[in-house]
């Protein structure tokens, strides 16, 4: 059910404590933590504890909890220094979403405008 906890999902998995993160901050509804594979100096995950499998779903069912989750990237954001930064939210494979639970990427510390209009 959407919302509900899935064992299969690894970010459910961080959020009850079965896998272990680097948490940056913690809120009653999110979660953020530093990516393992990062693509920036700074690259930071802020997802909901509710598993959506995507953040156009999460939107649809649960605006306020999408609304925290774009405040808290900011915080994250501001927490590590960044005046300038990007924040992306795949959404399917073929877009390079490989976790199916919404989460936005906190992305910065480097410049990340080449190539991208």
């Amino acid at each position: 059910m959407a919302g509900e906890p899935q064992s299969d999902c690894l970010f459910c998995k961080i959020v009850a404590g079965e896998i272990p993160a680097t948490v940056v901050r913690k809120t009653e509804r999110t979660l953020a933590f530093r990516d393992i594979h990062p693509q920036a100096p700074t690259h930071v995950l802020v997802i909901p504890h509710a598993h959506y499998p995507n953040a156009a779903e999460l939107a649809a069912a649960e605006p306020e909890i999408a609304g925290e989750l774009l405040a808290e990237a900011g915080e994250v954001a501001k927490d590590e220094g960044l005046d300038s930064y990007r924040l992306i939210f795949n959404t399917g494979a073929g877009a390079g979403q490989t976790v199916f639970h919404a989460h936005v990427h906190v992305l910065g510390g480097r410049t990340l405008h080449e190539g991208l209009v």
